[in-house]
């Protein structure tokens, strides 16, 4: 095959995985958006953590840089996925290579591998030079909704997209794994920027409801700037002194 004919299939290839996880994301958000900000925004209005809703230049703004963002989490993801090929990392397309327990426990290494991944890169975007370089376009939403959640700048896109090369080296992980993963860490991501709780009120004060991280969490992330930087726990914050004092107080009293 010639170089134009290779070229044109690994365009196709890339362009398909763009196309696969810009889409998830678009149909979540604009789910999620539609639902709680229009369809169901009265009965939900008790659920709603600020009252208040964000302005119509915040949505554009965070889809603006949210497609940019997508566009180079799916790049790092063909990279490590099509362009390097499963025989140069960990990815394997066979189910039967392994027990199901092993399935399971891969998934389970990658939520606690991308939960401490993300609490670090977290804390040093937060560093005063690389905040106002970097982080300060994901946090000029105090109010953040779906839209928000991969709204960042170019810089942040590709640290954020770094658990993407360390899933597919350190361990071997089935790559329709690897793409369930993926999806669920989009989920988890829009629910955390929804603006809406939907974890009961008495969570933080629970043995293990503590450790959970929550919308409110985020959103209190967002609207002060300090504390609450974990993704699906807050056992880093907690570890490391990192919780807010507040956030037992706010998910007590939200929507009230």
């Amino acid at each position: 095959m010639n170089e134009n004919g290779f070229n044109m299939i690994e365009y196709n290839f890339w362009w398909k995985v763009v196309t696969n996880i810009s889409l998830r994301y678009l149909l979540l958000a604009t789910l999620t958006f539609v639902v709680c900000y229009f369809l169901l925004r009265k009965p939900l209005s008790k659920r709603k953590i600020q009252q208040a809703f964000p302005r119509m230049n915040d949505y554009a703004r965070d889809i603006v840089f949210s497609l940019f963002s997508i566009i180079i989490f799916s790049s790092i993801a063909y990279l490590c996925i099509g362009a390097l090929k499963t025989k140069n990392n960990f990815l394997y397309g066979s189910m039967g290579q392994v027990s199901v327990w092993y399935h399971i426990g891969s998934f389970i290494w990658l939520f606690f591998l991308h939960d401490a991944y993300f609490y670090w890169i977290h804390r040093m975007m937060h560093l005063p030079g690389l905040f106002k370089l970097i982080h300060l376009v994901h946090h000029r939403s105090t109010n953040p909704s779906p839209w928000t959640a991969y709204a960042f700048h170019p810089i942040e896109a590709v640290l954020e997209a770094g658990i993407i090369p360390l899933a597919a080296f350190l361990f071997p992980v089935h790559v329709g794994l690897f793409s369930l993963f993926m999806l669920f860490q989009i989920v988890y991501n829009i629910y955390g920027h929804l603006g809406y709780e939907f974890w009961p009120r008495s969570l933080a004060s629970h043995w293990l409801g503590k450790w959970i991280n929550t919308g409110v969490a985020h959103n209190q992330h967002h609207k002060m700037f300090k504390g609450n930087y974990g993704l699906y726990t807050l056992i880093w914050d907690r570890l490391f002194g990192t919780v807010r004092n507040d956030y037992s107080t706010a998910m007590q009293t939200y929507g009230k």
